[in-house]
């Protein structure tokens, strides 16, 4: 596991992460990247479910290239526009006509207007000239025409509006609000407008409805989402399909409101419109997502053909026509997510279908409150699920998630809502992305620091080792059962007083190069060097459970080495050396400890310091290695001889003092028997047996000489003239470190 201060940054930066989708949700910033998702993944659930095969109850009258060759560049005489008219209704029995073209100027090409002028000027007393143009008068008032056609049938007109901040031109007459001001109060759907271009007012006046035909792009440019409605001065006013629908019906009054549901104890309102029965629930904007249908469900025929009475009858009986262009020169074409160029009449028809079919989807009010609530909850539930159980149970987490996520966006779209889901998606996206690249980047860093914090204390292929698993190991304060090596040059003052500072450099880095191998071949950790000291220590960072034994062999393998090393140091001129070991096993304090100026890892202790005093008095008994009992009661693998028990300066508490053998099974049976008998004279010391002890002395004196025998002859000497006090416990007590 990582340390907590890294995991308390991970939980941070994700917190973060999390706050900053939550800000985008709640409209406070804007992550355009979001918005780009959360398009994609509208089209693609769209195209993915939207339904397929034709659809006959609209049809497109397309002013194409076909007849804008036949008949002419648009805009078209309203001669020909008559003619159109009364084709499609008289001829072909049309339910509905919608033009999603604009009649904003009057039409002159017919001459009555020059006809008028001759008359009143050069030909005014021609009688018959006066008679003639009275007869053709009516034929040639092609507006006139336009409107009596206009008036007898159930013909929406279009019309635009000029959106704020693009200008407040008006022309032409707009139709009556079709809803009051206060139709959605208390909510007010929908984007004032500035201006409108609409048609001429005999026009106006001629029709029975008219809608608007304005169409809303995202900011990428795609329309997915058209207004229903508008507000505009006292009132609101239809969307061309919605206007068209409604006198295709009868022309009944639409109707408007606002319906009040409770989500989880919290009101919402949706506004909604209703044109001929039919009830449409409408975005908190007035909008509606079009229903889109796949492929090219609706009929498209040649406006030419309808005027030159060629077109099927079958395909325009009893169906809504909305007149159009898909003419490129006409700019009608717009950008939605089947198409690039997709007619923009076409979108009209979409929209009736849709309202016919009830399959009208719009953004319910609670949906902004829902994705910020699926963001703040879920991504505290997969922040604590990777924070707790790392990248595998998270990444099941984040499929979980995300399929109940899909499986939610799938319910509110099988009931005609659209609730955006890409912030919760991508919340969970980034968050396994980012905790899994901090976690990798954490555990780099972790490894290099491993590898360079632990690098000059340990042997380089356990600093490797450690670094494959850096949560297992810390420098932070802990309290391990451990053990200490101390070593030391006996007589290092005369040593170095004897050689040069280069030579004493040379000297000292070549004793203390060999002597770091062996410490590290037995795994130890280098704790520091103290001139000609070291110290090191076992079972920290690496948890080693026989750490006694390989501090005893090291010791041991320190020893062994000296003859070698002395060797070449003589083959240099240089003098011998001789070390003292001492070895100490104990509960210790090890970490990275210090001050802010400089830092060291390092054991701290009582039983550290046993092992520093231990080391001290190698040279009182003149032996190479001594070890505590501790030492030797958590070491099964190595023989040890009992040499003293000793209090040290500044402990109470006394302690039995060992020189290591040897390895168990390679100790030979001479120095078994010694050991045997040196601890039967040391027993007899201390029960103040005298003459045993220095019996057995002698004997192991004469045998093989020691100077450790002398030191007790010594003491028994002492001892026989001045005998200890009589609660003498056999323990020596040593008043300097």
């Amino acid at each position: 596991m990582r340390p907590a201060s890294s995991r308390l940054a991970q939980a941070i930066l994700s917190a973060l992460f999390v706050l900053s989708i939550a800000a985008h949700v709640g409209g406070l910033v804007t992550i355009a990247p979001m918005q780009r998702v959360e398009a994609w993944l509208y089209d693609a659930w769209l195209k993915r479910t939207a339904p397929a095969g034709a659809d006959d109850r609209v049809a497109i009258l397309d002013i194409d290239e076909a007849s804008l060759k036949s008949v002419g560049r648009w805009p078209w005489s309203r001669d020909t526009m008559t003619t159109l008219v009364e084709q499609l209704f008289d001829r072909y029995g049309v339910a509905a006509v919608g033009f999603d073209v604009v009649f904003a100027e009057p039409d002159n090409s017919s001459g009555l207007d020059s006809l008028r002028r001759l008359a009143g000027g050069e030909l005014a007393g021609s009688r018959e000239f006066r008679t003639a143009l009275d007869a053709l008068a009516p034929r040639l008032d092609y507006d006139a025409r336009f409107a009596a056609a206009l008036a007898e049938r159930p013909v929406s007109l279009g019309y635009y509006f000029i959106p704020e901040g693009y200008g407040d031109a008006r022309t032409g007459v707009l139709p009556p609000p079709s809803l009051s001001a206060d139709a959605f109060a208390p909510l007010r759907p929908g984007q004032p407008a500035a201006g409108y271009g609409a048609n001429l007012a005999e026009f106006q006046r001629a029709a029975q409805g008219a809608g608007f035909f304005n169409m809303r792009a995202d900011d990428d440019g795609t329309a997915r989402q058209m207004a229903l409605v508008s507000p505009f001065g006292d009132g609101y006013y239809l969307s061309l399909s919605a206007s068209t629908l409604r006198i295709a019906f009868g022309g009944d009054a639409p109707a408007a409101g606002v319906e009040a549901r409770g989500v989880l104890g919290r009101p919402y309102l949706s506004p909604w419109l209703e044109v001929g029965g039919l009830r449409v629930p409408l975005s908190a904007d007035g909008t509606v997502h079009v229903p889109y249908r796949a492929g090219s469900p609706f009929p498209y025929l040649s406006a030419a053909e309808v005027l030159a009475g060629r077109a099927p009858l079958e395909q325009l009986e009893n169906r809504i026509v909305l007149v159009g262009s898909t003419a490129p020169g006409l700019a009608d074409l717009r950008v939605t997510p089947f198409s690039n160029t997709f007619p923009g009449v076409e979108i009209h028809a979409h929209l009736i279908a849709g309202i016919l079919d009830g399959t009208i989807r719009a953004t319910p009010p609670w949906a902004k409150d829902a994705r910020l609530a699926a963001v703040l909850l879920l991504g505290a539930l997969l922040t604590f699920v990777l924070l707790r159980f790392g990248p595998t149970v998270g990444l099941a987490a984040t499929i979980a998630l995300l399929g109940l996520l899909l499986a939610a966006y799938a319910l509110a779209w099988s009931r005609f809502m659209v609730v955006p889901m890409a912030a919760p998606m991508l919340t969970l996206f980034g968050l396994y992305a980012l905790n899994t690249a901090y976690g990798f980047f954490a555990e780099t860093r972790s490894k290099r620091q491993i590898t360079k914090l632990f690098g000059q204390y340990v042997p380089p292929e356990l600093a490797v080792e450690m670094s494959r698993d850096p949560t297992h190991y810390t420098m932070e304060g802990q309290s391990r059962e451990m053990t200490v090596l101390f070593s030391d040059i006996r007589g290092f003052t005369n040593f170095s007083e004897r050689l040069p500072p280069t030579e004493l450099a040379e000297v000292l880095n070549a004793y203390l190069s060999t002597m770091t191998r062996v410490v590290q071949q037995h795994q130890g950790t280098i704790d520091k060097y103290i001139g000609d000291a070291i110290m090191a220590f076992w079972n920290a960072p690496v948890d080693l459970t026989d750490h006694a034994a390989r501090a005893v062999a090291t010791a041991l393998d320190m020893q062994a080495a000296l003859p070698q090393l002395n060797a070449e140091f003589a083959a240099r001129g240089w003098p011998e050396v001789k070390i003292g070991i001492g070895v100490n096993t104990g509960r210790m304090s090890v970490g990275n400890m210090g001050s802010e100026f400089r830092m060291s890892y390092t054991v701290m202790g009582d039983a550290v310091n046993l092992g520093s005093r231990l080391e001290g008095i190698t040279k009182q008994y003149a032996v190479g290695i001594l070890a505590t009992q501790p030492t030797v009661d958590a070491d099964p693998v190595h023989a040890f001889m009992k040499v003293d028990v000793v209090r040290v300066k500044g402990k109470e508490t006394p302690v039995a003092i060992y020189e290591p053998l040897g390895p168990k099974d390679g100790v030979a049976e001479a120095v078994r028997r010694d050991a045997a008998e040196f601890e039967a004279a040391f027993a007899a010391y201390q029960g103040r047996d005298w003459n045993a002890a220095e019996a057995a002395l002698a004997t192991l004196n004469a045998r093989a000489p020691r100077p450790l025998y002398d030191i007790y002859l010594e003491r028994i000497a002492h001892f026989r003239e001045t005998p200890p006090p009589a609660d003498w416990d056999g323990v020596f007590v040593y008043t300097t470190k």
